[in-house]
């Protein structure tokens, strides 16, 4: 058995949820059915094994996340490393119920390379990479 596969049993999860087995399941888009057959031991591709982790485990709600949201990740990440673990670091104070970290001491640049900040109502730049 795999870490991942004893990581995530997903019974357990959804037990300590208080969750039936259909609120549970169609959350990431699963029947009842196939989720009870998981449950019972059935292999569980990659993608559902990510959805349950993502959903139930790390609670976030799939709906509110954009790839935009990704892309600004990987932007702070690569641009402005220090900034990133700052922000994290807040972010993780935060959801533990800790005192919020001051954000004053954030060396947030003016403008940064291929990045401007919002300035009013927002623009959609044209060849953004979507199709219709």
């Amino acid at each position: 058995m795999k870490f991942l596969d004893r990581v995530l049993n997903p019974r357990e999860i959804r037990r300590r949820l208080g969750m039936n087995q259909e609120q549970f399941w169609t959350q990431i888009g699963v029947t009842q059915s196939g989720g009870s057959r998981y449950e019972s031991g059935r292999e569980m591709p990659r993608p559902v094994k990510e959805l349950l982790r993502l959903v139930h485990v790390e609670q976030i709600d799939l709906s509110q996340v954009k790839r935009v949201d990704f892309e600004i990740i990987s932007y702070l990440k690569e641009a402005h490393p220090d900034l990133y673990r700052s922000l994290r670091r807040a972010a993780r104070s935060r959801s533990a119920g800790q005192e919020p970290a001051e954000f004053d001491d954030l060396a947030i640049p003016a403008v940064a390379e291929g990045f401007s900040p919002p300035t009013g109502s927002p623009t959609v730049p044209s060849g953004d990479g979507h199709s219709g």
